[in-house]
């Protein structure tokens, strides 16, 4: 049996429900729900969306068996109150990556959502009550098949920060099941709910970008989650853009050319150096003769800006300007992205280009352990996910990629955890210096920033170091990761060390005499900093010290536990002046199931009491390994 032998009529409207395409079936619900039918004498379906849970009790009237797979297009309870019984039917749930913690974990949200004195207005408050048993997250950009179903899966932000749009080939039709993108031509479901940022106007940005991206695919039948179908899908798209672009532009000082901001979101630096101009940190790319590219940093590509909260449904990475960089500039393969640091706003967007365009991740020695556990030390800016690299870059050396030899200096400062990158480019010697400094200063006016963050674990020497490997360099061009590029001249160099010099006698002016505890002024920190556990087991736990005296000291860590925990004995430890120890204890936790439980460690460095110091925060979770 085939989708078109069903002999049910086209439409029901006194039931509430009508065939759109052939084996395809709009329910009236809570909001639009879409069944797909499958090839095959079963005849079961899958459904986009799933509002309250009605088109279950219309599957016999519809000739369906069962429905095998629900795809979100996102995580608003309208679509969704009903997943309960979807996952009671036993059909396998799918949902948007960037919204995938407002499915499976959303108790976490309604636990922490701050609701007093917010200026968060995305409308995560829309989501489901509690959570639903999530099967997987959708395959961004690729096409997949779901229960006999082949659908590909498109970003379109806008109505939330992680919508999605599937597409599917159907009667010689591409259809577009849009979610709440768009209500009807030139119309939007709701314009308050694309204000994610108090004032500001990332969603409205983003729908312009989302219609002209969806708009690119060419679909011939939109079918909204609010709304009619409507046939005439470039030009409702287009409608809709002309008008929410002119809604931008109505709250902004300044016109915003939103299609030229897709079209064209690479500016060249050089005939084979390009500059990202639309992502939120500084991207760059490097073009070779053979038609390959190489990327530094990949955070939030072609950005409206960062909506206020930094959960993962708050950030959006996607691949939006991947199609005009090999249009305009002749790439037929992004190879390989190199990261200047760990930090999400330059390394976001990665694990999606390497899973939708196979580039290899490419990590010196020095960043590849933090991107590899995101959780092992307490540092700010981290991508919630591990990011592990396809190749592991010494440093301190080169490595050739084509025609290019690049090399790869350590360069803490912004943080601990940063490299500068050194090539050659049509002649000038580039340096790719990420957050380090802003390169913004001007001889008798503007004043060079340094932009080091005690967090980041920073040296106060840091800027000393990195101002003697730049006059060794000796670049003709410094990139950095959110200012203009900065043609550099012996005058600048002498600038960035004089400036390292005196934020080394700041520091020593400012901080105790008798006491070395570092700019950050941390003597301990405990490792794995986050880490999950099962009821009843044990977690090994390091605990790295600093003797800030400027003598030899004993160092007693003392653990500090929950009632019903124990630990293993914790040996004194003799460190010189100066020096840096680990100790190690091993935790048993209790059987009772809790989320970030404080274990702590009280720590006396010679007679110097310094308290409970230093924290870890432990989950104790069924399943957990």
């Amino acid at each position: 049996m085939t989708v078109d032998d069903h002999p049910a009529t086209l439409t029901s409207p006194d039931r509430g429900w009508r065939e759109v395409a052939p084996g395809v079936y709009r329910v009236d619900d809570t909001c639009q729900v879409y069944l797909v039918v499958a090839e095959g004498a079963e005849r079961t379906a899958v459904a986009i969306d799933f509002g309250a849970g009605r088109a279950l009790d219309l599957l016999p009237e519809l000739g369906i068996s069962r429905i095998t797979d629900v795809l979100m297009t996102h995580h608003h309870r309208d679509q969704g109150q009903g997943l309960p019984r979807a996952v009671a039917h036993g059909a396998r749930l799918h949902v948007p990556p960037v919204e995938v913690d407002l499915f499976a974990r959303v108790d976490q949200m309604w636990r922490s959502r701050a609701v007093d004195n917010s200026y968060a207005l995305r409308d995560d408050r829309f989501s489901l009550l509690r959570p639903v048993p999530v099967t997987a997250t959708v395959a961004e950009y690729r096409s997949t098949g779901y229960g006999g179903v082949r659908l590909r899966a498109l970003p379109t932000p806008g109505h939330t920060v992680g919508s999605l749009s599937y597409l599917l080939e159907r009667g010689g039709q591409r259809l577009a099941f849009t979610g709440d993108l768009v209500y009807a031509p030139g119309k939007v479901w709701s314009l308050a709910a694309t204000q994610w940022s108090y004032t500001e106007n990332e969603g409205p940005a983003m729908t312009v970008l989302s219609c002209y991206l969806l708009a690119d695919e060419r679909p011939d039948l939109l079918l909204p989650s609010h709304g009619e179908p409507m046939p005439g899908a470039t030009a409702a798209l287009e409608l809709l853009a002309a008008r929410m672009q002119t809604y931008v532009d109505s709250r902004r000082p300044r016109p915003w050319d939103l299609r030229g901001w897709l079209r064209h979101p690479y500016v060249p630096i050089t005939e084979h150096l390009l500059l990202n101009r639309t992502s939120t940190a500084a991207g760059y790319v490097l073009l070779s003769r053979t038609g390959e590219a190489l990327l530094v940093d990949y955070g939030y590509d072609v950005s409206t800006g960062l909506p206020y909260g930094t959960e993962r449904a708050a950030r959006r990475p996607w691949l939006a300007s991947l199609a005009a960089l090999k249009a305009t500039f002749g790439v037929r393969a992004v190879t390989v992205a190199l990261p200047t640091h760990y930090h999400d706003d330059h390394v976001a967007g990665m694990p999606l280009l390497r899973e939708v365009e196979g580039t290899e991740i490419w990590v010196p020695a020095t960043i590849a352990p933090v991107l590899a556990d995101p959780r092992g030390e307490d540092l700010p800016c981290q991508w919630f996910d591990p990011i592990l690299p396809d190749r592991v870059l010494p440093v301190g050396e080169s490595f050739q990629w084509h025609e290019y030899t690049i090399g790869v200096h350590d360069q803490p400062g912004h943080t601990r955890y940063a490299v500068a990158y050194e090539v050659e480019v049509d002649g000038v010697r580039v340096l790719f210096t990420g957050d380090q400094q802003d390169g913004l200063s001007a001889p008798g006016g503007r004043r060079e920033v340094l932009n080091y963050q005690y967090r980041n674990r920073f040296s106060a020497e840091d800027y000393r170091a990195s101002a003697a490997l730049y006059h060794r360099v000796a670049p003709g061009l410094m990139l950095s990761g959110h200012w203009a590029p900065r043609q550099v001249d012996p005058a600048y160099l002498d600038e960035l060390t004089a400036l390292g010099e005196e934020l080394v006698a700041l520091h020593a002016a400012l901080l105790p005499d008798d006491l070395d505890a570092g700019p950050d002024g941390t003597l301990a920190r405990v490792r794995p900093y986050r880490v999950a556990v099962p009821p009843g087991g044990t977690v090994a736990l390091s605990v790295e010290v600093r003797n800030p005296l400027s003598a030899p000291a004993v160092v007693r860590c003392v653990p500090v536990l929950p009632e019903g925990w124990a630990a293993s004995p914790v040996p004194d430890l003799l460190l010189g002046a100066a020096a840096t120890g680990v100790v190690r204890v091993v935790v048993t936790v209790a059987t009772e199931p809790v989320s970030r439980e404080r274990v702590a460690v009280d720590l006396t460095v010679g007679e110097l009491r310094l308290g409970q110091y230093a924290e870890a925060l432990v989950d104790v979770v069924e399943g957990s390994h």
